[in-house]
């Protein structure tokens, strides 16, 4: 899946910027591919309104 931060952290709880953090965010507009997993949709959920998810073949 690729994730893409389309809203700024800046406003939101310390959990929600951590969370950014943890799935490798680090400025807005950044992207990241990762694996489909339970806890990434977990880590997704929380920060749904800051993301935007595409899923990427292969």
């Amino acid at each position: 899946m690729k994730v893409t931060q389309v809203r700024s952290a800046i406003g939101h709880s310390w959990r929600m910027r951590a969370t950014l953090a943890a799935l490798g965010l680090r400025h807005h507009q950044a992207s990241v591919v990762q694996q489909d997993s339970a806890s990434l949709r977990g880590q997704l959920k929380k920060v749904r309104h800051l993301v935007q998810v595409t899923p990427v073949e292969g």
